[in-house]
């Protein structure tokens, strides 16, 4: 094995092979070079190329003509890189509600350049959101709080009856003002 081409970074589309054969694998019992190309609306001989570099970096072992497996390693990689994706498209659809099909496409871009601090970002935001009211000001302060301590009921039910308080006060002074 080339030691010098295992050292090198993945490339966006080794990590897209790598992901499809994992979720392929999930999905059936022998993963094929025809399965992966139909996937990927790729031909086979690019296929069978790029799984020749997956096999000399470790990240799967493949013999012509023959079912292939990820090694632990490339199952490694597949499964990270599936999380981001899926990570991703959920931000995108439940959160900026992006239809899923255009989702789909735009996590598969970005999964291979959002790295894990970013990612465990993310997946705080999007529990913090979903679990503790939005509601005033500084709500992005108290996000920094949550990824740090994780939910507090108390806190967040306290933030919001601070915000109805405040925003009933401001709807008293507009209704002075309108009068």
């Amino acid at each position: 094995m080339n030691r010098s081409s295992q050292q090198r970074p993945l490339t966006a589309t080794m990590e897209n092979y790598l992901e499809t054969i994992f979720t392929l694998s999930n999905e059936k019992p022998a993963v094929r070079v025809k399965d992966i190309a139909k996937r990927l609306g790729v031909k086979m001989p690019t296929v069978t190329n790029m799984l020749k570099t997956l096999n000399e970096r470790g990240l799967i072992d493949y013999e012509r003509y023959e079912y292939l497996e990820l090694t632990p390693k490339g199952a490694q990689v597949g499964k990270e890189i599936d999380k981001k994706h899926r990570i991703l498209r959920s931000f995108l659809t439940d959160i900026l509600g992006i239809d899923f099909q255009k989702a789909d496409e735009e996590a598969c871009r970005m999964e291979h350049a959002v790295g894990p601090t970013t990612m465990d970002r993310f997946v705080a935001f999007m529990e913090f959101i979903q679990s503790c009211p939005r509601t005033g000001d500084n709500w992005l302060e108290r996000f920094e709080t949550f990824r740090a301590n994780g939910q507090d009921k108390d806190k967040c039910l306290q933030h919001m009856k601070a915000f109805v308080k405040g925003l009933g006060d401001k709807m008293k002074d507009l209704e002075r003002g309108a009068e």
